[in-house]
């Protein structure tokens, strides 16, 4: 359900900026449109992952900088039928984490350093089989992809704004409508792409828990990481929100409602969602309460 679902709000958001290219100039502009929508996608396909984590300033880790984290990473990997992903480190004392690549021949996971000092050792493992399940789903391309065609459809948009007036007779809104689209078109793509993206954490969580078979230890990290995430700023992803999708809890903040303009499902519908895969999975052991978050002291198991 989840697939048919993010690949109907897929084409939604393609026909979305398709229909901004025929407004702005008929066949014409939706031709060019077309054209923009491919050469973006397939500079985003193969780009991508090295802008983000370059914007982020992750730096990789190998067996010998991080053997505990990297070998946690490598037997989720294992667990999960996955090639090894990169494995990076963000300076970043929020808590928190996301995957990114085209596949997962080509997948990088990255933590902050937040993350390794707030969580124990079974929560690390929660959220990072969490990005795992994402490389598996191929997520990260879904999202690379929808980030790319949204930015497009702002960018489509405000170039209508100057060249799409009234004294082009080829375009059938006039001045009124060109300043309409160039409110609401981005709106909507942000919809969809914020809709899609909701959808995808949820199979996330399950694949996750799945993977490192500690759904309850997911649910605790969940709810540490958003008590802390909204406590401590991310300057960079304040700087870059687009990126802000992928990571496993919003990392923006006054962002905590599960409505049409969160990138994220309220941690607490997550987490209720994980306990009813932990029973169903006859899972025992830790319970997480709704905001559960640890002491600023108490230091992770490679903090």
């Amino acid at each position: 359900m989840n697939t048919l679902r993010t690949g109907l709000l897929m084409a939604a958001l393609m026909g979305l900026f398709l229909a901004v290219g025929y407004l702005l100039g008929r066949e014409q502009g939706m031709l060019i449109a077309f054209v923009l929508a491919a050469g973006m996608n397939l500079f985003a396909y193969w780009n991508a992952d090295k802008m983000v984590l370059r914007m982020h300033g992750a730096r990789q880790l190998d067996r010998q900088s991080a053997p505990e984290f990297y070998g946690l990473v490598e037997e989720l990997a294992r667990n999960a039928g996955l090639p090894m992903p990169k494995v990076y480190l963000m300076d970043n004392p929020q808590p928190n984490a996301f995957a990114t690549g085209r596949n997962p021949e080509n997948a990088a996971v990255a933590a902050t350093t937040g993350l390794l000092q707030l969580l124990d050792r079974d929560e690390i493992a929660g959220v990072m089989a969490h990005e795992l399940a994402h490389v598996k789903h191929r997520d990260t391309l879904v999202m690379t992809m929808t980030a790319t065609i949204a930015g497009a459809i702002s960018m489509l948009a405000n170039f209508g704004m100057f060249f799409g007036g009234s004294r082009d007779r080829s375009n059938p809104l006039g001045a009124i409508g060109v300043i309409l689209m160039v409110i609401l078109a981005p709106l909507a793509a942000m919809l969809v792409q914020m809709a899609i993206s909701r959808t995808r954490e949820y199979g996330a969580d399950r694949g996750g828990a799945e993977i490192s078979r500690q759904p309850l230890a997911l649910a605790s990290a969940l709810a540490k990481i958003a008590g802390a995430a909204h406590r401590i700023e991310n300057p960079t992803a304040e700087a870059n929100p687009a990126t802000a999708h992928m990571f496993i809890i919003n990392p923006l903040s006054g962002q905590r409602m599960d409505g049409l303009f969160s990138t994220h499902p309220d941690p607490r519908n997550r987490i209720e969602a994980l306990q009813r895969i932990a029973h169903e999975m006859g899972a025992v052991g830790r319970s997480a309460g709704p905001w559960e978050s640890a002491p600023a002291h108490e230091p992770g198991p490679w903090g």
